[in-house]
């Protein structure tokens, strides 16, 4: 395998540490973390335009609050893993191959 990289998967393992794959990128436990990033982004966009709306309103709950802080949480710590993930990717690829 040549170009192998270590990558930082968006879980965790059952015991709560990170996750990671070696490889070139396209095998299939990749493309699974792509999907899974992807979901993750996805599902944190909503997450904002219902804080939005929710903040907006100025009718919430201290529950309604509550349950938006714990959401917004999780959604970050997922985000940070994705971002630390494709952080390191950018940085491990060679000069000619990382966006402009």
């Amino acid at each position: 395998m040549t170009d192998a990289t270590l990558r930082l998967l968006p879980w965790s393992s059952p015991d709560g540490r990170p996750s990671y794959v070696l490889g070139d990128g396209t095998g299939m436990v990749s493309r699974l973390a792509d999907d899974v990033e992807e979901a993750q982004l996805f599902l944190a966009d909503g997450l904002v335009e219902d804080a939005r709306r929710l903040l907006d309103g100025r009718s919430w709950t201290a529950g309604e609050l509550h349950l938006l802080t714990v959401e917004l949480t999780e959604s970050l710590v997922e985000i940070r893993r994705i971002a630390a993930s494709r952080g390191a990717r950018l940085r491990a690829a060679s000069p000619a191959d990382r966006p402009v």
